[in-house]
């Protein structure tokens, strides 16, 4: 998920996402009853470069160390395009790598934003305004040939960078321990095994009552892993 920053509410109609859901799958509609109100925010709009390149910081660290090397990095281009300017994809293949290395990312890390900026140059990166007249595949598509660029990555630009409705992130722990909580055995007290967390084959079977709402489902799916936590229960009413 991106960082905090400037947000917006998302681009379509959640009470009616809500509403629709609550109406297709019982269950979900019990999960939904004790999470409360939708409260996704949608991240302010950078390019698909920008927030790849952000992604690519971030992967694999905890918020705190990932933000300081995100700073680090975009502080050493300031000398090059001035002070709050995101560097371009010309800037990164052309500076040194041991000005990427220095503000802490890893030689995988460096690899990775080169490729982006080519592949941002090239076009397999789509611009914004290309990317929002794209069906979600073909974002996806384009997207994962970035190396270092899976599909998880870019399922939470859809959902948190561009407001997309419809994603099913089959993939993301949270949202697969949500399901087993809210359609599975799994109980909140249970230690999760592999074994209780449901393959994407039943994910999408179930969320064939979701569509298009399956970003408003996966949402409520991560609460579900917040209501199990001891003191969520402890909060909820007898």
């Amino acid at each position: 998920m991106p960082r905090p920053s400037a947000t917006r509410k998302p681009p379509y109609d959640a009470a009616g996402a809500v509403a629709a859901l609550s109406a297709a799958d019982p269950k979900l509609r019990r999960l939904i009853e004790r999470a409360g109100p939708y409260r996704l925010r949608i991240a302010g709009a950078l390019s698909p470069f920008e927030s790849l390149a952000e992604s690519i910081v971030y992967q694999q660290l905890h918020g705190k160390a990932a933000a300081a090397i995100h700073t680090r990095m975009l502080e050493s281009f300031h000398g090059v395009c001035g002070v709050g300017v995101h560097p371009s994809p010309e800037h990164l293949l052309e500076c040194p790598t041991a000005q990427l290395r220095g503000a802490g990312l890893s030689a995988n890390k460096t690899l990775a934003l080169r490729d982006l900026a080519a592949k941002t140059l090239d076009g397999t990166v789509p611009s914004l305004a290309r990317i929002r007249r794209m069906a979600d595949e073909d974002v996806i598509e384009h997207l994962t040939q970035v190396r270092g660029i899976g599909r998880w990555t870019v399922e939470m630009m859809l959902m948190f960078r561009l407001g997309r409705p419809d994603v099913l992130p089959t993939s993301d722990y949270g949202v697969r321990k949500g399901f087993a909580l809210t359609f599975g055995k799994l109980k909140p007290t249970d230690k999760v095994t592999p074994a209780d967390l449901p393959k994407p084959a039943e994910m999408e079977q179930r969320a064939k009552r979701w569509h298009p709402w399956c970003s408003v489902a996966s949402w409520y799916l991560w609460r579900a892993c917040d209501l199990a936590k001891p003191t969520a229960a402890a909060k909820q009413p007898v």
